[in-house]
């Protein structure tokens, strides 16, 4: 069963009524095909033209959807032989972020990404995708390990931020953001960064920080959430609509301003409608993108990284 977001009630009210039409097909008592045609006509019709006018606080909800696909889907439907390497040899193995070893068709490399969890059980387990320390700096042992044996790296972003909580601050929550950026702009291999769901703060910029930084059509990515902006600004989360809008969060304003390099085509309802369809799409991009990265020199991918970010926000 699909969840439906607010947005979605007409669409939701249109499917569920082709679900019983369709069971009372199914029971022979009518030949009612024909209606049940042109209901999924305007429901597909509906839904298109839905997608294609939604404003930054609905693309939020999208990107947030509880059936998007996560991190673990798309090592599952992108890549072969993957080998999970787990803990930062230092304090513990943080589930949240995930990564290791792994093959995109004949190419070896390394991934590494948030992962949210898919049920209550698997939320907690991973913190709902919110990084500690430790997994900072278990990414920057894997980056580490892509640079010495020449592996590119691919980071798959779905964070709505690092884990704020005070045993995070004990450990040096900041620092470990900040040696994971500097790690990922000091790479001599490519990387490849993409923004799937929610890009949150500096829990997101830590892994992010590529040379080629794409994100899906769908996806959501900025300094602050929404909820938190309107709450800093006028004391009330409700005005995160407000706040979306004037945030420029949405893959559309971010390719204009030059924050990202390439927007990823969604099925039409969002990823969670055809997740297969999804990763696949995603897939290409990324094997586009490295094809062209790895004739590069790792002083010309360093240079690339350095003008790609000293260039936001320039006139």
């Amino acid at each position: 069963m699909t969840s439906y977001l607010d947005f979605e009630k007409p669409i939701a009210a249109l499917e569920s009524r082709i679900i019983e039409l369709r069971e009372t097909a199914d029971e022979g008592s009518l030949d009612i095909e024909s209606e049940i045609t042109k209901l999924q006509s305007k429901s597909s019709k509906m839904l298109r033209d839905t997608y294609t006018r939604l404003t930054p606080w609905q693309k939020t909800q999208v990107a947030r959807h509880p059936e998007r696909p996560h991190f673990k889907d798309f090592v599952k439907g992108l890549f072969d032989e993957f080998i999970p390497l787990g803990g930062d040899r230092n304090f513990g193995d943080d589930q949240a972020i995930l990564g290791g070893f792994a093959k995109l068709g004949d190419r070896r490399l390394v991934v590494i990404g948030h992962e949210k969890g898919d049920d209550t059980e698997s939320r907690l387990r991973h913190n709902f995708g919110m990084g500690k320390p430790e997994g900072y700096r278990k990414a920057i042992r894997l980056m580490d390990l892509a640079d010495r044996f020449a592996l590119p790296v691919v980071t798959l972003v779905d964070t709505s931020g690092a884990f704020p909580g005070v045993s995070a601050e004990e450990r040096g929550q900041a620092e470990a953001i900040a040696r994971s950026t500097e790690k990922c702009l000091s790479l001599g291999v490519p990387m490849i960064a993409v923004v799937v769901g929610e890009g949150g703060s500096g829990g997101a910029v830590a892994l992010a920080a590529a040379e080629r930084v794409l994100m899906l059509e769908h996806a959501v990515y900025s300094v602050i959430s929404p909820e938190g902006c309107a709450s800093i600004l006028w004391r009330t989360g409700d005005k995160a609509d407000v706040a979306a809008d004037a945030m420029q969060i949405t893959a559309q304003n971010l390719a204009k301003l030059g924050v990202i390099d390439r927007i990823i085509e969604e099925p039409i309802g969002g990823a969670h409608r055809d997740s297969n369809l999804a990763i696949a799409t995603l897939g290409k991009a990324i094997a586009e993108e490295l094809d062209e990265l790895v004739q590069l020199e790792r002083s010309a991918l360093r240079s690339a990284r350095r003008d790609k970010f000293l260039k936001i926000g320039s006139l």
